[in-house]
């Protein structure tokens, strides 16, 4: 849903049909946001850097459809993809102070959101896709010899 990077902020469910952003949180972490509104004008946007609006991360449940935009001509050529594509949104791992959060491409590649460029649009598609998280061998061995 949300990275437990992004615990410590305000924080809400998506919406079906929204539109977002790829967004770098202040202490540093990638996650997903409703786009900024821009300042209007010079004094408006010097207030703003004196208290900067606190911008609440949107959760995704996993499995939830979305429709991934502006990716760069980089990644696209690392991935296999293009420019914009719908992606599936995931998590990799329930172990606890890792990111977790990604998103699968319809090639099965797996991008995790710290990966993503800041600024990145995203539309949710649609959010009743279920997915269950099923924890690599590894993670279930550790659970299993505790």
């Amino acid at each position: 849903m949300c990275d437990y990077s992004l615990m410590s902020i305000p924080n809400r469910l998506a919406v079906a049909g929204e539109e977002l952003v790829s967004h770098r949180f202040q202490h540093g972490s990638i996650g997903l946001a409703s786009p900024q509104a821009r300042s209007k004008g010079v004094w408006e946007a010097l207030r703003r850097s004196f208290s900067p609006p606190v911008t609440p991360a949107v959760c995704i449940p996993p499995g939830a459809k979305l429709m991934l935009q502006d990716i760069p001509a980089q990644m696209q050529r690392e991935i296999g993809t293009d420019a914009v594509e719908e992606v599936t949104f995931t998590q990799l791992t329930a172990a606890d102070n890792n990111y977790r959060d990604a998103v699968r491409f319809r090639n099965g590649r797996e991008v995790r959101l710290q990966e993503l460029c800041d600024g990145m649009r995203v539309r949710v598609l649609d959010l009743c896709g279920s997915e269950v998280l099923e924890p690599h061998w590894e993670e279930l061995r550790e659970f299993i010899s505790t």
